[in-house]
């Protein structure tokens, strides 16, 4: 458990201003190191380092299905995350990595395969930046609202049924891309696999945490035994030079692909917000708009640049719980660390000969794990699936991104991912709407969908019951709410 002094819970410390924690050597069980406090300089650093140790594997993965360039990508992540924690006053830590959820309309604009043979079309590549950049402008947009009306109308309008579908359709909808990585070397994106999947269940502690990096390390050994990596390019990189910019270019047809996007970069980001509140047990409610401003700015940048977009990093996060330590100062030695690494031509064609079947591998794993992340949303926050109104969105919005349902308007495109989105949010709003209306809030029954256990306990069957129960003359007690539940089904039952 946390313990946190009440006095400090809302302290707004002065910025680039951090004091020491205790000793700055040990931190006293059941305490945290808050974002304004540090431990010594050589711990920092070393903590630093574990920040971009854990979001190395996923960050580099995205240029590298995408085609665009590692080394500017890790060049716009630390640019982002300085920026980041200058716009939150250095009172929110993250680390700004590259976005899983603009993968599917990169690759539907430029047409790159990795390991297809041909290099990303760079004419393509600059539409894709121009959609980038038109979802980090929107995100921060909407972060200004945010800032200024508060966060609960994103409440209102994305409930944990649309959020936590939203979330699952981006995982789910990639799942092509991975299988066309791994059928280029079955062999090789299996032991992939399999050494993340082992590596997370031998290892506690951070090394568990790395189970991606170290599973695409062992991967990647795997390939140069099996003669899968060509390493010429290395060898006529130069040590040290700056990454290379990639100019923009705009194409209003391709806003469909790109813009419901940010419906994923918020709950992202809203949901880091509310993670590193409840493990600091401080109040960040005010910097939720700032938090979505600094990333849709982080977002333009690396458009800008021709990296990929940002967003907040839940494996960063796993680091700060493993270490208890939330200083905002350790993010700036990683961003610091990352600008110097974009920095070695060299490391970033290392990066770059990671062959396909290492990357279909990690990705058939990242893949479904942004897919479980979403169900994980519907678990925590009880989701009643006996509800027809939540079964339903989730339903079509599952199906529609999975299949990628397409449909064009004049020259605007909008695919699975942004059907999958908007139509979440549109069916839940109308289907509640009506179902409010009419009363219709249980399911009808199926062999497939009988409702049973705990869902007989929700508050629509309790409702539903009590008032037959009143009809008839019988007093119902809330405390055992299923102990008075008639014996047929809800189809029998419907009322009219």
């Amino acid at each position: 458990m946390v313990t946190t002094d009440p006095s400090k819970g809302n302290e707004k410390p002065a910025l680039f201003q951090w004091k020491l924690h205790g000793d700055g050597k040990s931190i006293t069980t059941g305490e945290v190191v808050q974002p304004n406090e540090r431990l010594t300089w050589p711990r920092t650093v070393g903590i630093g380092m574990q920040h971009i140790v854990a979001m190395f594997g996923a960050t580099f993965l995205v240029p590298l299905l995408t085609g665009f360039s590692p080394a500017t990508t890790l060049f716009f992540t630390g640019i982002g995350t300085l920026l980041f924690i200058l716009i939150t006053s250095g009172r929110l830590p993250s680390y700004l990595g590259s976005s899983f959820a603009l993968i599917a309309p990169i690759g539907a604009v430029t047409g790159y395969v990795q390991g297809g043979g041909a290099p990303i079309d760079s004419a393509k590549m600059a539409l894709a930046q121009g959609g980038v950049i038109s979802a980090g402008a929107l995100l921060l947009v909407v972060g200004l609202v945010v800032h200024f009306a508060g966060p609960i109308w994103i409440d209102r309008i994305m409930p944990p049924i649309v959020t936590g579908a939203i979330v699952s359709l981006i995982g789910f909808n990639l799942a092509p891309s991975a299988w066309n990585n791994v059928k280029q070397a079955p062999v090789t994106a299996t032991v992939t696999i399999v050494a993340v999947l082992l590596v997370t269940v031998l290892f506690k502690g951070i090394i568990g945490r790395l189970s991606i990096l170290i599973g695409v390390l062992i991967g990647y050994a795997c390939a140069v035994i099996r003669g899968e990596v060509n390493f010429e390019a290395i060898a006529k990189a130069d040590w040290v030079g700056l990454p290379q910019f990639h100019a923009p270019a705009f194409d209003p047809s391709l806003l469909g692909l790109f813009l419901p996007v940010v419906l994923v970069l918020v709950a992202e980001n809203i949901g880091h917000v509310k993670s590193v509140a409840a493990m600091t047990g401080q109040n960040l409610d005010d910097l939720s708009g700032r938090a979505l401003m600094a990333d849709g700015l982080s977002t333009m940048l690396a458009g800008s640049g021709g990296g990929s977009g940002t967003t907040t990093y839940a494996e960063n996060i796993g680091v700060m719980a493993a270490t208890r330590v939330y200083s905002t100062v350790a993010y700036i030695v990683a961003a610091i660390g990352a600008l110097a690494l974009s920095m070695l031509p060299k490391f970033g064609e290392i990066i770059a000969t990671i062959p396909p079947g290492v990357l279909g591998g990690a990705a058939t794993i990242l893949y479904g794990m942004i897919g479980m992340l979403g169900v994980r949303i519907w678990v925590q926050n009880q989701v009643d699936f006996s509800d027809p109104v939540n079964l339903n969105t989730a339903a079509v919005a599952m199906v529609m991104a999975i299949a990628n349902y397409t449909l064009v308007i004049g020259e605007v495109r909008f695919e699975g991912i942004a059907m999958g989105s908007f139509g979440a949010i549109v069916i839940y709003h109308l289907m509640r709407w009506i179902s409010n209306l009419r009363g219709t809030n249980l399911e009808q029954a199926s062999p497939a969908s009988a409702p049973g256990g705990t869902e007989l306990d929700s508050v629509a069957y309790r409702k539903r019951h009590a008032s037959r129960a009143r009809k008839s003359g019988e007093t119902v007690g809330d405390s055992e709410p299923s102990a008075t539940l008639p014996p047929s089904t809800p189809a029998a039952d419907k009322e009219s």
